[in-house]
């Protein structure tokens, strides 16, 4: 079986078409009648299909997966580990079920690749559900330890009132299209055309 899409893919950092990659290459696969479950990268395809935040396709896969699999191969349990956690929204638990397993030197790339990912998603997420947030739920959202949390959003410009521990976001500014006046199109375009003639 020729890994070598998914092979370059892994090497030039190329996460976020690993999913795809995978998903071909298993139809390519199956149409040829080749039994692969045992050699498949089932963890690494779990793992692109999270890192594009394709929760559906990869509970898909992890139903697909055969029970063998499942019980043999400790880091396949372990990417769906993750899944799980983001399937409930559980925030803090993604970050756990991150640091809780000793991964693959070939997983573990992709694992902090889509660590940080998560965490700038759980970012923008604080930027726009909250005006004020706890510098504890501020971490668990991130997460990381509550100083870490509290030097990270600082960077971004909140502010922080020690006295209640609440972070205050600082919200980006809205970049506005500044509408063309017709007239004004029309004007530069008989200039434009003076110019030629």
């Amino acid at each position: 079986m020729d890994f070598s899409p998914l092979t370059d893919a892994m090497a030039s950092k190329s996460y976020d078409k690993i999913a795809d990659i995978c998903d071909q290459l298993m139809l390519q696969v199956a149409a040829d009648g080749v039994a692969f479950e045992d050699e498949w990268p089932y963890a690494i395809h779990l793992l692109g299909h999270l890192y594009v935040n394709d929760i559906n396709s990869a509970r898909f896969l992890w139903k697909s997966i055969p029970s063998a699999i499942k019980e043999n191969q400790p880091q396949v349990v372990a990417a769906w580990k993750i899944g799980q956690r983001l399937w409930t929204r559980d925030h803090a638990g993604v970050y756990e079920a991150i640091r809780g397993f000793e991964w693959s030197q070939e997983a573990q790339p992709l694992v902090a690749a889509f660590s940080e990912i998560y965490t700038k998603r759980m970012f923008q997420l604080l930027l726009s559900a909250y005006s004020t947030i706890s510098i504890e739920d501020t971490a668990l959202f991130l997460g990381m330890n509550e100083d870490d949390a509290k030097n990270y959003v600082q960077q971004q410009g909140w502010l922080e009132d020690p006295a209640s521990r609440m972070l205050t976001v600082k919200k980006q500014p809205i970049v506005t299209e500044q509408k063309l006046d017709p007239s004004k199109l029309q004007r530069l375009t008989e200039y434009v055309f003076h110019l030629e003639h």
